[in-house]
């Protein structure tokens, strides 16, 4: 069987840019060129534009205007986020706490902290991935600075507790920090209501331009400059501004907010008739994460006695994208950190399938899914020594 078209099924690692953004943004690479550092027409125009995009991430999250800053997206915004806090709250304290499926610019730089003296606890997850509230509160001590706990999963699509998290945050009076990178236009979100003081986003996830992002910052946090130079971004974030990418950003959160209990309906009806078709037409797989509390287009499912890597392979020669997890760690023979820490056995995390849904899917695709699929599954597990010793072990087909 030849190539058939694109079914493209791993938004969580990227989204296209829609018309509309793009459109808004190609006039600040040509004639709304201006630096805003300047003062002439053309530099004050583009000071506007950016302006008004900060004005709509506010709006999307509930905040300030001058609460947001933009950076280069969900990396650059993390490790912001807990460096900054770190080192400028070093003489109150030098714990701080995360959990152990974070993705991994937050866990990376939270070991990076480690080497420098401070104290990292990893807060464990159950077997959907939920953070337990009474975990977080017993692992509070009195040098803990902050709480980095992410909005939702990137891999298992699990959403975290966060207001409740938060909660306890504010109690103890500690800053509280999510990775939201996933979470913004799936879930509805307001910093204030729910105690959020540090937030972090990635234009790309949101049908925007890839190399830019924002970091919410509560007016008031004790926080440290990342990238030091000139003064823009109120002296926060040195760096000529990516004018054409911030505009996009603006544009993609507004409409990704729009209507997000419209998008995730629609989202959500074809996951979960994809979800019951694999589990019907494929023995031995499983869903991980949790079952409602999850991202409306995530879908992660563990298939026995197979790699991963093998079925991304065929399912691309039948024109299907799709993931085993985080799109970072692709390269990586190493099993999930996320699978890992809900307790999947090793083996069995090593045959899991990430499949994130998107605006650009159809019910035809999940048509065509749910007929390769099968077959890709039944042809890898023929090779597999692992299923036929399964066989006869039970003495019959498994």
């Amino acid at each position: 069987m030849g190539k058939q078209r694109i079914i493209y099924m791993d938004h969580s690692a990227t989204t296209y840019t829609k018309k509309d953004v793009v459109d808004v943004m190609l006039p600040y690479f040509t004639n709304h060129f201006g630096n805003p550092s300047s003062i002439y027409s053309i530099a004050r125009e583009s000071k506007q534009a950016i302006d008004s995009a900060r004005s709509k991430v506010a709006k999307a999250l509930g905040a300030q205007p001058d609460e947001i800053y933009f950076t280069s997206g969900g990396s650059e915004s993390d490790n912001w986020a807990i460096k900054g806090v770190a080192y400028a709250n070093r003489k109150r304290g030098n714990h701080i706490i995360t959990t152990k499926i974070e993705h991994h610019a937050v866990i990376h730089t939270c070991q990076f902290l480690e080497k420098e003296g401070f104290a990292v606890t990893y807060l464990p997850v159950d077997r959907y991935g939920l953070v337990d509230p009474s975990d977080l509160e017993k692992a509070i001590t009195e040098k803990t600075i902050l709480i980095s706990i992410m909005y939702a999963n990137n891999e298992i699509g699990t959403i975290e507790p966060i207001q409740e998290l938060a909660a306890i945050a504010q109690k103890h009076k500690v800053y509280f920090h999510t990775d939201a990178v996933q979470a913004i236009g799936n879930v509805s979100i307001d910093v204030k209501s729910q105690n959020i003081d540090l937030l972090s986003l990635s234009a790309h996830k949101f049908y925007g331009p890839k190399g830019v992002g924002a970091l919410y910052i509560r007016n008031g946090i004790r926080i440290e400059n990342l990238i030091h130079g000139g003064g823009q971004e109120r002296k926060k974030r040195a760096g000529t501004e990516n004018i054409a990418g911030i505009v996009g950003c603006g544009k993609a959160i507004e409409l990704a907010t729009a209507d997000i209990s419209g998008h995730n309906a629609r989202i959500q009806v074809m996951r979960d008739r994809l979800l019951r078709g694999i589990l019907e037409k494929i023995p031995h797989a499983r869903l991980n994460g949790h079952p409602t509390k999850r991202l409306p287009g995530n879908l992660n499912v563990s298939f026995e006695f197979i790699e991963g890597e093998s079925m991304l392979l065929w399912l691309d020669d039948e024109g299907i994208c799709a993931s085993t997890g985080s799109a970072c760690t692709s390269g990586s023979l190493e099993p999930s950190h996320v699978l890992l820490a809900t307790g999947l056995p090793v083996e069995i995390s090593h045959g899991s399938l990430r499949l994130t849904l998107g605006d650009v899917n159809t019910e035809a695709d999940i048509d065509v899914v749910l007929e390769v699929l099968p077959k890709v599954v039944s042809k890898l597990r023929d090779m597999s020594p692992l299923y036929q010793k399964e066989a006869k072990d039970r003495g019959c087909n498994v």
